[in-house]
């Protein structure tokens, strides 16, 4: 079977995805076990620097590194495309693979999480904004 895979959004040009590498289990609570596409599950963030990211989950930060991949990965997309033959009428599908992205980088987070218990801490710049104003 040959499967044959295109990158119609050129070399150059294809998104740069990431892997986010967690230690432990990301639990999905009962209610949204039905629709778990699209769900968003945390947010991330690159506070300082171009290697450090934090990751909010709920009530907890996660502190990781970037790190580069030993053998880049493909993220592929499933096309499949029927294909009549002549001498039977018969149907037949062949199956095409498109890139839709590039994996180049994975973000590590192998430290415990952080539990946040209040709401952040205002940054230097909203203190003095806040003091500005008043």
């Amino acid at each position: 079977m040959q499967i044959q895979v295109k990158c119609s959004c050129g070399e150059e040009k294809c998104p740069e995805w990431a892997i986010l590498e967690l230690q432990g289990v990301v639990e999905v609570q009962p209610s949204f076990k039905d629709r778990l596409q699209n769900l968003q599950i945390g947010t991330l963030c690159r506070p300082t620097s171009q290697e450090n990211y934090t990751f909010t989950v709920g009530y907890h930060e996660l502190t990781g590194t970037k790190m580069p991949l030993k053998k880049p990965m493909l993220v592929l997309k499933k096309i499949k495309l029927s294909t009549e033959e002549e001498k039977g009428d018969i149907n037949s599908t062949k199956v095409e693979l498109d890139v839709i992205g590039v994996i180049r980088q994975r973000i590590l987070f192998k430290t415990r999480p952080k539990a946040l218990i209040s709401k952040p801490q205002p940054t230097e710049k909203e203190k003095v904004s806040a003091a500005v104003s008043n």
